[in-house]
């Protein structure tokens, strides 16, 4: 693969890197775990659809702090954070085998908060520190991996967690999640990152709070078209995920379990963009890279409507493989071109501006899906979506940078 296959070694080659993504994979498999479990086991407690479907706005909900939980990331290193809360959740999950009736299924509605806003607070931390462990030329390739091992997750871990529910109950699943959480603090602290106190505001200057996560992506002119093209593209994702299961059964002719199989080809999709995103990034500019993604998406989500399943399945791929490049180009500008001094809470609003929209937009779409036909509004979403891409690829974008009032990175490698 030349340049881009080296790209890629340089990262997994990297002890830091390595042990970064190790975490992400055995916490990814937990968290995957649990959040398919804790809906089939409040199901089963209550018998309340409504309930099942409320764990994963519980888990969800957290994101709407980003901006403020970001800012916590920013006032303190962030390895030590990092292991902190890996090992608080390790130690909170196992509460849950408290959770044996209906009347206490409100331990777990408050755990899995608790879940969500660990999972934000440690999303804006990794983001910085991975910058400052990173070299800026290998952040392509490192977020194309995470984002591949993170799908590669998805993939596998639900269904290790619904088959845990089913055989032995939710508390086992809570055990898992427990020790991936213990391990990721592990493999955290044998990270060799050094990082200095975080700096003060300067003289005279004013201190720098949640709101600052906002202004450095206002003021920061190749970033901010990348995370409002994805914040839009989140958006048409949501009407997407709001219209499958009416694609499968009315488009179709099968069963809701059938969705299933679209998510695993869309995760498979998903996987191979991550593998490539680093040598692309590389070679393309960033809006480039991120426009054809969505473009590809858009493509795939107008062709859904189609009811022939080869179509259908091939659409799942496009969709998993579009889909994120928007997404990794702009968490690798947020990363590149944000001072260290506010990278957690810049990333973590990046995160609050893309997934705030798709959460939105699957609960208008459940709307929207009774009064519309799935062939009336997937090539609508995918109309969008092509507006979106041209609008990005479009000319005129500065590249140019703005001076920063704040200082340089404080954290350095060993």
């Amino acid at each position: 693969m030349g340049r881009g296959g080296a790209g890629l070694g340089s990262v997994l080659r990297d002890r830091d890197a390595g042990l970064y993504l190790t975490a992400v994979v055995v916490s990814g498999f937990g968290t995957s775990a649990m959040w398919l479990a804790a809906g089939i086991w409040t199901k089963s407690l209550t018998g309340s659809d409504s309930l099942a479907a409320l764990t994963v706005f519980a888990l969800w909900a957290p994101t709407l702090a980003g901006p403020l939980l970001g800012a916590v990331a920013d006032r303190v290193r962030r390895r030590p954070l990092l292991i902190g809360c890996n090992l608080a959740m390790a130690a909170l999950l196992p509460l849950l085998l408290a959770v044996d009736s209906a009347d206490r299924v409100w331990i777990l509605f408050c755990v899995l908060f608790v879940h969500g806003a660990s999972g934000v607070l440690q999303d804006a931390a990794e983001s910085a520190l991975v910058a400052t462990a990173i070299a800026p030329r290998l952040l392509g390739d490192f977020n194309g991996l995470r984002m591949m091992a993170n799908e590669g997750m998805k993939l596998l871990a639900p269904l290790a967690g619904a088959a845990l529910c089913a055989r032995f109950g939710g508390g086992s699943v809570a055990l898992l999640d427990a020790v991936t959480f213990a391990l990721a603090a592990g493999l955290f602290a044998a990270m060799r990152v050094r990082e200095e106190k975080p700096g003060r505001a300067p003289a005279g200057g004013r201190a720098a709070g949640p709101a600052e996560g906002v202004r450095a992506l206002r003021d920061a002119p190749a970033v901010r078209p990348l995370v409002l093209a994805a914040s839009a593209t989140m958006l048409l994702a949501g009407l997407n995920g709001a219209a499958v299961y009416a694609v499968v059964d009315r488009g179709l002719g099968h069963s809701p379990a059938y969705v299933g199989v679209l998510y695993a080809v869309q995760g498979a999709g998903s996987v191979l963009a991550g593998l490539v995103a680093g040598p692309l990034l590389r070679r393309l500019p960033e809006r480039v890279f991120a426009a054809a993604g969505i473009a590809l998406f858009a493509l795939a989500v107008a062709a859904r409507a189609l009811p022939y399943d080869a179509v259908v399945l091939a659409s799942a791929a496009g969709i998993g493989a579009g889909l994120p490049c928007v997404l990794i180009a702009a968490l690798t500008a947020v990363q590149r071109d944000t001072p260290a001094a506010v990278l957690g809470r810049t990333a973590a609003t990046a995160h609050t501006l893309m997934y705030v929209p798709n959460a939105l937009a699957l609960a208008l779409g459940a709307g929207l899906i009774t009064l519309a036909d799935p062939a009336v509004l997937l090539p609508l979403t995918g109309a969008a979506g092509l507006l979106t891409a041209g609008v990005l690829a479009a000319p005129g974008h500065a590249r140019k940078k703005t001076p920063r009032p704040w200082p340089p990175g404080s954290a350095t490698e060993v």
